[in-house]
């Protein structure tokens, strides 16, 4: 992530959720705060995609084209995660790498929780600006600024609220695999610190796959490489040594296929991206 800017990949997240809101046929879906958090320019990009422009250079044809693979892998993504926090019914939860995530402006069933969303400044700035516009569905949103670089989430989580006693879910989407290793073990060891038994943690990783040279390209460019692959052995692993058992753990397609028979078609090559979810044990 380049200095005073917010995350780029947090956008194409959020392009790829405004992009599937509405148009797939996946009933478990739908994200109406994506289009409303993004920059823009990211909004225009959304609008000519949804209207099928016409007329572009072979280059935004492109872009275009990569932009609505992306919009199809959010999907099931997604619907995963949002069914994983409906499941753990915590009245704490707690984002890492919060990005432009809308669910606690979108979901009901946080009505009763308090949602406290950790990301850097740099991209929390502009996000609390956008969100300020949306009716919140959760109890509540505390917004905790930390640079992983260079700020103590420990602390950072105390002060704004966390109470390391009760039930908490972590959703840590779209971050670990731009982190290397140690800094994940460091985050973990955090999180079981602040999670009594029954907490829940859901982990969006990548498995060593070929597609990540060309995954790794894409967000290379935007400033932002890939750092981390885990096996899902490795994963149930690492997890275990923080005290968490693997509830769960399935790649992108799995997930799909009870979505929608198209949106399983379209996500076949990404078993690369996978989707735990442990409880903490001990």
């Amino acid at each position: 992530m380049k200095s005073g800017q917010e995350s780029q990949t947090a956008i194409m997240v959020a392009v790829g959720r405004a992009i599937a809101d509405g148009r797939t046929k996946a009933a478990a879906f739908h994200d109406p705060t994506a289009y409303a958090l993004l920059p823009a320019g990211a909004q225009r990009e959304v609008a000519a995609i949804r209207a099928g422009t016409r007329g572009a250079t072979v280059g935004i044809r492109i872009s275009r084209v990569l932009a609505e693979r992306r919009s199809e892998m959010m999907v099931p993504r997604t619907v995963a995660i949002d069914a994983a926090v409906r499941q753990a019914a915590a009245p704490q939860v707690v984002i890492l790498g919060a990005g432009l995530d809308g669910r606690a402006w979108r979901m009901d069933e946080l009505a009763s929780a308090t949602v406290f969303e950790v990301d850097h400044p740099d991209s929390q700035r502009t996000k609390r600006e956008r969100s300020a516009r949306l009716p919140l569905k959760a109890r509540e949103v505390r917004f905790v600024p930390v640079d992983f670089d260079r700020d103590d989430l420990d602390a950072a989580l105390g002060a704004a609220g966390h109470n390391p006693h009760l039930r908490t879910i972590w959703i840590w989407e779209g971050v670990v695999m731009y982190l290397a290793r140690p800094a994940i073990a460091a985050t973990l060891a955090i999180v079981a610190r602040r999670s009594p038994p029954g907490s829940r943690l859901v982990v969006a990783y990548h498995a060593p796959a070929l597609i990540l040279k060309l995954v790794g390209w894409i967000v290379g460019r935007a400033g932002e490489p890939l750092r981390s692959a885990f096996r899902p052995q490795e994963m149930r692993q690492l997890l275990a040594r923080h005290g968490f058992a693997v509830v769960r753990d399935d790649d992108l397609p799995t997930l799909a296929q009870t979505v929608t028979p198209e949106v399983a078609a379209a996500v076949r090559p990404l078993r690369h991206f996978r989707i735990v979810v442990a409880e903490r044990v001990t």
